[in-house]
């Protein structure tokens, strides 16, 4: 039978640490709902009453349903709750905290922290670019370049289609499912399109699995820039281009997808004709001349 910690023990701010490191190393690589993120977030700003609580008080505090706490500790590897709060005790047990994070942070800079370990995972990815400049040397070469992203990976197909347009001739950002992108896909390959670029984080959108398939139908290589090599999404791509994403915030943070989305319009323009490059500097000449921008 589990030890068990008496709520009569006071719990000090040594270990309310270790509880809530050992909170977030749990959490750390976890697909999360809404609400089970929610419940994350309690936790993590009570780590001192958190050994203590049951499924119940968790519910009631946090507005969801006692079956909804147990699906957390599910979606966290436990086979209910009181495992899941057995784990928490050890690290008071063990008097050792299982993180190597700097001492004294508090919840957001701990969320920030798992980003830059995103950030750090992506850099040590990039130690070979090889598949990312032959990916950016195909882009460059299709004309025209149809960019996709759905939901909420819009933002970051439509910050690629921006910043690419300054020297790619014609880049095309879809962000509409379902036949509207179907019939776009299209006519870019009837175009002379040959790549298509498309961005699919989680939550993954049913129609861009759907807008993947007809774009290899209507013969067009797919570039997925995505958060895991393997999946639904994965399997209708040519090549497949990972930056992980923090699921500890309230919504996916993607700061790594959005490195590796300026990594990759970086090593497209250096694929394109010296011609098109040069456009770049054209364009910072006249905007210049027309005062587009404030003096920094």
């Amino acid at each position: 039978m589990a030890e068990q910690v008496s709520p009569a023990v006071a719990i000090g701010s040594e270990d309310a640490s270790r509880v809530a490191a050992r909170l977030r190393e749990l959490l750390e690589g976890h697909r999360l709902s809404p609400s089970q993120r929610r419940i994350a977030r309690y936790l993590l700003e009570r780590p001192r009453e958190a050994v203590f609580l049951n499924s119940n008080d968790i519910a009631e505090a946090v507005g969801t349903s006692q079956p909804s706490v147990t699906r957390f500790a599910f979606a966290l590897g436990f086979t209910g709750f009181p495992e899941f709060r057995d784990d928490l005790r050890a690290a008071l047990r063990d008097g050792q905290s299982p993180s190597a994070e700097p001492a004294g942070l508090n919840a957001v800079q701990a969320m920030v922290t798992s980003e830059i370990r995103n950030l750090e995972l992506l850099r040590d990815g990039l130690g070979d670019t090889r598949r990312l400049a032959e990916v950016a040397a195909g882009l460059a070469a299709s004309r025209p370049l149809p960019v996709v992203g759905l939901r909420v990976s819009a933002p970051l197909a439509h910050l690629f289609g921006y910043l690419a347009a300054k020297a790619h001739p014609d880049v095309r950002v879809i962000d509409a499912p379902g036949s509207t992108l179907e019939d776009r896909l299209s006519r870019a390959s009837e175009a002379g399109a040959s790549w298509l670029l498309a961005f699919g984080l989680p939550r993954y959108p049913r129609e861009l699995r759907d807008g993947l398939v007809w774009a290899r139908r209507v013969g067009l290589r797919v570039a997925l820039v995505t958060d895991h090599s393997v999946g639904g999404l994965a399997e209708h791509a040519d090549v497949v281009l990972t930056a992980p994403v923090s699921s500890q915030f309230a919504f996916d943070s993607q700061a790594a997808p959005a490195v590796l989305c300026a990594a990759l319009v970086h090593s497209m323009i250096y694929a394109l004709p010296t011609s098109e490059q040069a456009s770049i500097e054209e364009f910072e000449n006249t905007a210049a001349e027309r005062r587009l921008f404030l003096p920094e």
